[in-house]
């Protein structure tokens, strides 16, 4: 079975909310499986409902994992926004993976439904959204991202791998799902916590079967390149230059 769960597509509303009453960093709850799970949304200060936003879903790593809802939001792209919130003119998506799990499987799902659950409540572009990811979440975001390859307008893989141990060919099984989505690696190559090569095992998968992306390997850089790319420019420029065309596909791609 190539992927450990099948995720269901997800809807937009037809019609637009209102104005919300706050914006920044906004603690919100999901029930779900009869489970409630913490997260935080990011609105920028500037937000208004007359137009639609790019909406980036945030993918944090093994340390934040957890339930408070907010430990995700201090590292990253969170720390980015609160240092230049202006560099990432976005709606920002931050979910939480609980203690012991992963983002492949039912965190993943969970990380979809706070994408749908914001989208009823703020004016965002289904053909800008976007996902990232760092270490455990870069795992995330190969595995989310394969799941639905009409769904996002690029991707950030920031440490990742498709998995972590020795190699068993899961890279190339997910790569022909991933030639059509715009991506940017980034992996540092000093990293002793996920080796460099778990990137270029999966980069290399997606070129030699079609596939362009944009990897970045920083000589010097250890595992914690994240601040790096998240405060760096020319990051922001590329994302937002990809839009997802309207004749993409929403549907989701079933279990092998």
């Amino acid at each position: 079975m190539l992927l450990p769960l099948a995720l269901g597509s997800f809807s937009w509303p037809q019609s637009q909310p209102a104005t919300p009453a706050a914006t920044g960093f906004l603690y919100k709850s999901l029930a779900l499986d009869n489970e409630t799970y913490a997260y935080c949304v990011f609105v920028p200060p500037d937000y208004t409902p007359e137009r639609a936003w790019p909406v980036i879903l945030f993918l944090h790593g093994s340390g934040e994992r957890g339930s408070d809802g907010l430990l995700q939001t201090d590292v990253g792209l969170g720390h980015a926004l609160r240092k230049n919130w202006r560099q990432a003119p976005a709606v920002v998506i931050m979910p939480q993976c609980r203690a012991g799990q992963t983002w492949v499987g039912p965190m993943a799902h969970m990380a979809l439904r706070c994408v749908e659950e914001t989208s009823h409540e703020y004016h965002l572009d289904p053909q800008r959204l976007y996902l990232t990811g760092m270490s455990l979440g870069g795992q995330g975001a190969w595995y989310i991202a394969a799941s639905l390859p009409g769904r996002f307008a690029a991707v950030l893989v920031i440490c990742g791998f498709a998995e972590l141990g020795q190699s068993t060919g899961e890279a190339a099984k997910l790569a022909p799902r991933l030639t059509a989505v715009p991506i940017w690696a980034f992996h540092g190559e000093q990293d002793t916590n996920v080796s460099v090569e778990k990137s270029r095992e999966m980069v290399e998968a997606i070129r030699k079967v079609g596939g362009k992306v944009e990897f970045t390997t920083y000589k010097d850089g250890t595992h914690f390149i994240w601040d790096r790319v998240y405060t760096n420019r020319e990051t922001w420029r590329w994302l937002f230059e990809q839009k997802r065309a309207d004749s993409d596909r929403d549907a989701a791609v079933p279990d092998e």
